[in-house]
């Protein structure tokens, strides 16, 4: 029985999919399965129903998951342990991120960290449905470690970090009534249409919920995945948005102003898990309190 073995069948199993598992994987689909049959046949029992629909755990499946998952985390431990025994910090990290970062700039972030450890291979995944699915996929160890922005408590077993913080600022267009001013009351707003992003998403829960402790109700009327079409949206008049402050610039073409009597400050935290985690995502975590520390109280109003 091989590692790669158990690393395929974990994949399928919480993918739920061969194709998913081997797009985790980077391989292609024949291989995944050719791998999964070879391993059935070395234990002399089926592990996975195969269906034209769906892809479903048989009861010997079901009871070798675990055993499964606890064998690859010890191969991991393992190869920490000689990394830290030789001084070198190896092998692969699988790094969640959302698609804003709160003034976080990932890229000098990775780039400082491939420096100090060149001998770990990085595997960036971008969320599709925002914190919650990081989070999902940290708890199911899919994942290292990710940048995530939580809407409630994280699951139980993770550890989160502060890395990034940054004030959410209204942004119009240069012609909108509210440009001309210096800053705005959230009650203002109440009529207007917004650009934000989906829910779950956490600065999309800090807006809701700075609405909502003044009993007020707004209309979201486009929803995005990532600062840059918001600011689009906006500057074509399609609706108002709350953005992270580091997204905003004079050639923008577009006002931004601080909303007075809110608190509207997006943190962006690293989550890993709190027990075993590997040692390029404590390597990680090191380098990112190095490199973005913030404030953990909120900033006061200027």
């Amino acid at each position: 029985m091989e590692l790669r073995q158990l690393e395929c069948f974990v994949a399928v199993a919480e993918e739920n999919s061969f194709t998913r598992a081997a797009a985790r994987m980077h391989v292609v689909q024949s291989a995944v399965s050719a791998t999964i049959a070879a391993l059935e046949r070395e234990l002399g029992a089926p592990l996975l129903e195969r269906t034209s629909r769906r892809v479903r755990l048989t009861e010997a499946g079901r009871a070798f998951l675990e055993p499964a998952r606890a064998a690859l985390v010890a191969a991991r431990l393992a190869r920490d342990a000689v990394g830290t025994a030789t001084g070198t910090i190896g092998g692969t990290l699988r790094l969640g991120t959302m698609s804003s970062l709160a003034g976080l700039d990932l890229p000098r972030l990775l780039g400082a960290f491939h420096r100090r450890h060149p001998d770990v291979e990085v595997r960036l995944a971008l969320a599709a449905d925002g914190s919650p699915g990081l989070l999902r996929a940290l708890d199911h160890g899919r994942l290292d470690a990710a940048f995530v922005s939580p809407t409630g408590p994280p699951p139980h077993g993770l550890r989160l970090e502060p890395v990034a913080s940054t004030r959410l600022l209204l942004a119009v267009p240069g012609d909108h009534r509210l440009a001309r001013r210096t800053s705005v009351p959230i009650r203002d707003l109440a009529r207007e249409a917004f650009v934000d992003f989906p829910a779950g998403y956490g600065n999309r829960a800090l807006t809701d919920g700075a609405f909502k402790a003044v009993g007020l109700d707004r209309q979201v009327a486009i929803e995005i995945t990532n600062v840059e079409d918001g600011a689009d949206y906006v500057r074509n008049g399609l609706g108002i948005a709350l953005l992270p402050e580091s997204s905003g610039h004079p050639a923008s073409g577009l006002v931004h102003l601080p909303v007075a009597d809110a608190d509207l400050r997006w943190t962006v935290f690293l989550a890993v898990p709190e027990t075993h985690p590997t040692a390029a995502a404590r390597a990680l975590r090191t380098l990112a309190a190095e490199h973005a520390p913030v404030r953990r109280g909120p900033e006061p109003e200027r």
